[in-house]
């Protein structure tokens, strides 16, 4: 009986010192899942960060590098993936409204449906951040991006010097609801402006996935297999492309645009099937975007000390502060300066399918 006794109680003894370790243990700054609504006990500044989704690959990038340095500030970040959905993101937003963070950071999946949600969170006190992608007529507090016109300069410049500055192309770009289209777009247009490269036709992809390309081009294949080259918005849409090529025997024959230096895509330049990326300083964008937010959530003022380039644009209502951080055209030329000597892609990744290399 006394054993058996004294067996409780050492069961017991454990279960409340487990129980103790639970609660004594700290929550991870970091979360994807919302929990209950409520303002939270910790007295550093907390960031709500809600991404478009994270199928592309630089979205982790950005993720962890701001999330890294909001930490090393002090802050807390709270990470939501809306996986493309607007109305998820719609209540993501309203969580960290509910939740009082003290700034919400928007990587949007639409730039025209967000506006009332980022209205609400300013009337409440709360900071907004577009980043990379702004959101239309809402007066954010900050707009921080890459300067997507020059984005689309650059592709354009690889395809008149490939082309000699005639010739046919298609243009497979992203989703219209996504304002950066526009900008590389207008960039694109410009460059070519008084050149006689002719546009034959051009597809907005949905959801900026490389099958939407190959798809397209599929459906399209006289045209595809005729022209000169193919403008690709991103480097998913150019693997699409690149793989309809390929099918075709075709592959490293036409010119292929794209952006962000994805692996595959640097791994694409050097096997000669793509011909040019838009290297992004991610973690310039990044650092800086929680640098600010830290700054917006402690009540400091931006003053365009830090890097990029500080000015304004107008979101179509508002003008706002405006921080763009300068890309850098990538080709089989400079690849090995700017993409593995800079440690964004390591060479023996970048060059595993090339020989001698």
């Amino acid at each position: 009986m006394k054993l058996s006794v004294k067996r409780s109680l050492q069961v017991l003894l454990c279960a409340a010192a487990a129980l103790f370790l639970i609660s004594c243990a700290g929550k991870p700054k970091a979360q994807e899942e919302p929990g209950n609504a409520g303002q939270s006990p910790y007295e550093g500044v907390q960031i709500g960060m809600t991404f478009d989704t994270f199928v592309m690959e630089r979205w982790q990038r950005d993720r962890d590098i701001f999330v890294s340095t909001a930490r090393s500030l002090g802050a807390e970040v709270n990470v939501q993936n809306a996986g493309g959905d607007v109305a998820e993101q719609l209540k993501q937003i309203d969580y960290f409204i509910n939740k009082g963070m003290d700034v919400i950071v928007i990587v949007a999946v639409d730039a025209d449906s967000l506006t009332d949600a980022v209205k609400r969170a300013r009337e409440k006190g709360i900071h907004v951040i577009s980043y990379d992608r702004l959101v239309l007529n809402a007066g954010s507090d900050l707009y921080i991006s890459f300067d997507n016109v020059a984005v689309g300069r650059f592709m354009a410049r690889q395809i008149l010097k490939d082309t000699g500055g005639k010739g046919t192309i298609v243009k497979v770009m992203g989703p219209l609801k996504d304002n950066n289209v526009s900008l590389v777009d207008r960039g694109f247009s410009a460059e070519l402006e008084g050149s006689s490269v002719r546009v034959a036709d051009e597809y907005n992809a949905s959801e900026w996935k490389g099958e939407e390309a190959f798809d397209y081009l599929s459906s399209h294949e006289v045209l595809a297999e005729s022209v000169d080259g193919i403008m690709c918005g991103n480097d998913a849409l150019a693997g699409g492309a690149v793989r309809f090529l390929s099918e075709k025997r075709l592959a490293g024959t036409k010119t292929v645009t794209g952006q962000d230096a994805d692996l595959d895509a640097c791994q694409r330049i050097v096997e000669g099937t793509q011909s040019m990326t838009v290297y992004k300083p991610i973690e310039v964008l990044a650092r800086r975007a929680a640098q600010c937010a830290v700054t917006l959530g402690e009540g400091g003022r931006l003053d365009g000390t830090g890097e990029g380039q500080f000015t304004t644009i107008n979101d179509g209502s508002f003008d706002i502060p405006y921080i763009s951080v300068e890309p850098i055209m990538v080709t089989k030329d400079n690849i090995d300066r700017e993409i593995i000597d800079s440690g964004f892609h390591l060479k023996e990744d970048v060059y595993r399918n090339v020989r001698n290399n």
